[in-house]
């Protein structure tokens, strides 16, 4: 376009130069030939005017030739614009196509940087998750180990607890059957007449502590029987034994029988043999039942259980030993 635009300038510059110089020529031509004309004025009137004719005709020309040239000039110069202006918009478009890749490249990367860091905390709760519930869990095992432990540790303390009353038992017992005829009707004599056998106040005061301690909060939650216990493996009385001092016909209150107190349970002997009380009495029995209320000991459901006349349909679970 530049290249068209210099070409066009040095043409019409060429016609502008020629033009004078042609017209002075023509003119020194005419004052020349003047005196001639002037002669022959009359024969050369009409070769005059078409010369005259030739030269409007040619300064026309001329004219068109600088009109076109000037208009060549003015299109070239609007076509340049035209194609800058094409250029700076085509410029334009690539920089804004570019900013517009450039602001979805960065919002693509955006996304998937999100989309990472959201995998990666996933990642990491299910990670933290996972760690959480194998710690909870090796907290669950080691705590029912050392509950399992510490329960056979009980257990074992209480059955040489156990042992070890029960061998006091059997030398009480033992001495006590060298002097159970005489004591017995005595005491069942006793028993006719109303009359209670007298105990010291630390004898009370023991026996009263023991069976408080040992009542429930609410026995239908407290309350197990054997069978939940998983089966009574304690002493179990004779037959013959059982059907004379046993039974609901053979009641009898624990005011005054022999006492103590092994492993928290409170223990009476009757009839030479010692019964332990390993469920706790309903909270709605009397506080002083033990001393007031007839009991007898039964063996019902693969069990030996403790009833209270005045309340005949809960029985206690018991223990019984030598």
């Amino acid at each position: 376009m530049k290249l068209i635009g210099i070409t066009s300038t040095a043409i019409l510059s060429l016609l502008l130069g020629v033009a004078p110089a042609y017209a002075q020529h023509e003119q020194q031509g005419e004052k020349q030939d003047h005196p001639e004309q002037q002669q022959n004025k009359p024969e050369q009137a009409k070769p005059q005017q078409q010369q005259h004719a030739q030269q409007q005709q040619k300064q026309s020309d001329q004219n068109k030739q600088q009109q076109h040239a000037q208009q060549q000039q003015q299109s070239d110069q609007n076509k340049q614009q035209h194609a800058q202006q094409q250029q700076k918009q085509s410029d334009q478009n690539k920089q804004q196509q570019h900013a517009q890749q450039q602001q979805q490249s960065d919002q693509n990367k955006q996304q998937q940087h999100a989309q990472q860091q959201q995998r990666s905390d996933q990642n990491k709760q299910q990670q933290h998750a996972q760690q959480q519930q194998q710690l909870d869990q090796n907290k669950q095992q080691q705590h029912a180990q050392q509950q399992q432990q510490s329960d056979q540790n009980k257990q074992q303390q209480h059955a040489q607890q156990q042992q070890r009353s029960d061998q006091n038992n059997q030398a009480q017992h033992a001495q006590q059957s060298r002097q159970g005829q005489t004591q017995q009707p005595q005491q069942a004599q006793q028993r006719q007449g109303n009359e209670q056998p007298q105990r010291t106040e630390q004898q009370q005061h023991v026996e009263q502590t023991a069976w408080q301690a040992h009542r429930a909060q609410s026995w239908q939650s407290d309350h197990r029987d054997w069978q939940q216990r998983g089966g009574y493996h304690g002493y179990r009385i004779p037959d013959d034994r059982y059907r004379g001092y046993f039974g609901p016909d053979h009641g009898f209150r624990i005011y005054g029988l022999p006492f103590l107190v092994v492993g928290g349970y409170p223990r009476f002997q009757y009839e030479g043999y010692w019964f332990s009380a390993v469920d706790p009495w309903p909270e709605y029995w009397a506080n002083d039942w033990y001393d007031t209320d007839d009991v007898y000991v039964t063996y019902v459901d693969n069990g030996y259980y403790l009833f209270n006349r005045r309340y005949p349909n809960v029985g206690i679970a018991v223990s019984i030993s030598m």
